[in-house]
């Protein structure tokens, strides 16, 4: 991977060592710590048009979540070591590891809902949460169970383990690119810079990652559904200010709710909405509106 474009000039590395292996990070600007937290089946470099931005006003952290990008992947079964709860703890060590006790988190996709899950269960450190293209993962399972959302990889991916890994690594280039085309509003990797998908072919080109991802999928069909479940039985709710960004096409495509309403009805009611004229990957399809949007609201 050392091959790769370098998308983030000017921006500090960092490693940070944790009780599954080492955090990839890095950082740039001054001002209130923000996180932001890639999704599926990307990188850090998801955030290569607005993280530049951001530091102006803000210090800016990437972070490569477990098992994704230049991070460790560590061996996990069942989900386990993929919970958005232990992804979480990665973050807590990688901001605190910078000197960074409260901070904002945005996240999108399986980012999101790694920043979700951190401000239910560690309120004090999140002090505002961007959530891009996301909805409660006990929501998602909800949906698809009642017939109103595609199971799709949700339910492909989260099978026992070696079923979906051998299937993807017959051509895992066919796999993730056609997925990812299929949620742009273009339906195809046009939005996508060619630099940008160098990094993401570089992570699913390895099995170990790809191993991890399908462990993420176990850890959202059990782990991070129960917690979800439990959280909602006992009415906690996100304590910090909570925005919504969502793509005009993927998400809401065939829903009969507002993303932002589900929020205000499960974790966040005090939530605020914003949709940007797209699909699924707002930050690289919408990054101008993207970018007044976490501006504005952080």
């Amino acid at each position: 991977m050392t091959d790769l474009a370098e998308l983030f000039p000017g921006f500090d590395t960092h490693w940070v060592d944790t009780g599954a292996g080492r955090v990839f990070a890095r950082s740039s600007g001054s001002g209130p710590a923000l996180a932001l937290l890639h999704g599926f089946p990307q990188t850090m470099a998801m955030w290569h048009r607005i993280a530049p931005q951001l530091a102006r006003k803000f210090t800016v952290v990437l972070i490569d979540l477990r098992g994704y990008g230049w991070s460790s992947a560590p061996e996990s079964d069942n989900g386990a070591g993929y919970a958005k709860r232990v992804m979480g703890e990665d973050v807590v060590a990688v901001m605190e590891a910078l000197g960074h006790i409260r901070f904002h988190v945005v996240g999108h996709d399986r980012g999101a809902r790694v920043g979700y899950r951190l401000a239910l269960d560690h309120p004090g450190r999140v002090t505002r949460l961007g959530l891009l293209d996301v909805l409660p993962t006990a929501e998602v399972w909800k949906n698809i169970r009642a017939g109103l959302s595609p199971a799709a990889h949700w339910a492909g991916l989260s099978r026992p383990a070696p079923t979906p890994e051998k299937e993807i690594a017959a051509n895992p280039n066919a796999y993730f690119e056609g997925l990812m085309a299929k949620w742009t509003n273009a339906q195809s990797l046009a939005p996508f810079d060619p630099r940008a998908l160098a990094h993401y072919r570089a992570g699913w080109g390895d099995p170990s990652r790809v191993h991890a991802m399908c462990e993420d999928y176990r850890a959202g069909a059990t782990i991070d559904l129960a917690a979800d479940e439990a959280d909602l039985a006992a009415g906690k709710k996100i304590v910090c200010p909570t925005l919504t960004i969502t793509g005009d096409f993927y998400l809401t495509r065939g829903a009969g709710e507002a993303p932002v309403d589900v929020w205000k009805r499960t974790f966040a009611p005090g939530a605020t909405g914003v949709m940007v004229p797209n699909g699924h990957f707002v930050a690289e399809e919408s990054p101008a509106e993207t970018l007044d949007a976490l501006l504005a609201f952080l």
